[in-house]
């Protein structure tokens, strides 16, 4: 099995070499930097320059906890700081064009947390601003990072299961969505905070569907006004299908987050540990039963990292890399532009009752 695996192991390494390293800056001090950025980073061995956020008291007491040597006072002291080659923007979607803007015409690369926008318009606007500006910049689309994932990637693309036939993610969870207060009115949630995740993948396994429909519902007394429980279904030719089931109101206490590509010569099963005792989580699990490769049943891949924080150390790394040797981004802001026109397309399926086409869009 060990041989067996060896090239699955070696696509799920995202170890960064020292010669790739640069100094990054961060904008935002929330939660998602301070659990899972940075020390993601540390891990890493990636150098953080300094640190900013509107709530200064925030970024002082991040820096303060995590070393960081120096909390800006302001955006523009960040981009004129020499030694920010990469700035990781790490703020709500709505806030994210503008700032995003000024760091790409300041000619700094860039790792903007997922969602990067909350159109397409403005996605379309910051990929050129990219091209306009000649930088690397990436969508911190970690769930293609996530061992157990990636590993799944790496076996369909040896061919270990045939092709794709369909794939399906089902997660019933008990959500904290008290964590985040700044999205507790938001009206577009679930998908554009969370599914967001499994919605980008199946892109990356599967590419761009011809129709998508999607239902959506809330619980009465939940915290967030936005929707909270979605069903998203996919259509590709020749029959391909996809499915997002995602429900954050489990009053039952039994969290379960799973993952199954099936194809025509054998199949791939997991589970997204994160989600069954978030934030602490525990170790992803993935599995393949294969009619190509000698798995004799299902035969499980040894995950040793999880989703937070070790995936983010593979999107910061994957910058690093393509500004070093020229490797080509696994989620450029170009190609995740594709994963907000998806996402609109499911709300305007939610909004109508209907099924939406995207064709090659």
């Amino acid at each position: 099995m060990i041989d067996l695996f060896k090239d699955v192991s070696e696509f799920c390494n995202f170890e960064i070499a020292e010669a790739h390293k640069v100094p990054i800056a961060i904008i935002g001090a929330g939660g998602i930097v301070d659990g899972a950025h940075l020390p993601a980073y540390k891990i890493a061995g990636v150098e953080v320059v300094g640190i900013f956020d509107v709530d200064q008291a925030k970024a002082k007491d991040v820096a303060g906890r995590h070393r960081i040597p120096k909390v800006y006072s302001s955006l523009e002291e960040l981009l004129a700081d020499p030694r920010s080659i990469i700035v990781d923007i790490a703020v709500p979607a709505s806030l994210q064009p503008a700032i995003f803007y000024q760091v790409a015409a300041a000619k700094k690369h860039i790792l903007a947390q997922k969602p990067m926008a909350t159109t397409v318009a403005d996605g379309v606007k910051m990929a050129q601003a990219v091209a306009d500006n000649g930088i690397i910049a990436a969508v911190n689309h970690q769930l293609r990072f996530e061992e157990g994932m990636a590993a799944a990637y790496r076996m369909v693309e040896l061919g270990w299961v045939g092709k794709v036939t369909n794939v399906t993610i089902e997660v019933n969870l008990v959500t904290p969505w008290e964590m985040w207060p700044w999205a507790k009115d938001l009206e577009r949630l679930e998908i554009m905070l969370h599914s967001i995740h499994y919605h980008d993948v199946i892109r990356w396994f599967l590419g761009e569907p011809n129709t998508v429909f999607c239902v959506a519902g809330r619980t009465h007394g939940q915290y967030p006004v936005g929707e909270t429980r979605t069903i998203s279904t996919y259509a590709y030719d020749e029959g391909v299908t996809a499915l997002v089931h995602a429900n954050h109101i489990n009053r039952g206490g039994d969290n379960r987050a799973e993952f199954r590509i099936d194809g025509d010569l054998g199949s791939i099963r997991g589970t997204l540990g994160l989600l069954y005792d978030y934030p602490v989580g525990r170790v992803d699990t993935v599995e393949v039963n294969s009619q190509v490769v000698p798995t004799d049943g299902w035969t499980p891949y040894p995950v040793t990292t999880r989703w937070f924080p070790d995936a983010f150390r593979g999107t910061i790394g994957s910058v690093m890399r393509a500004i070093a040797i020229g490797t080509p981004l696994r989620s450029s802001v170009a190609e995740t532009v594709g994963t907000l026109r998806l996402v609109e397309a499911l709300y305007q399926s939610m909004d109508s009752g209907l099924s939406v086409k995207l064709g090659n869009q």
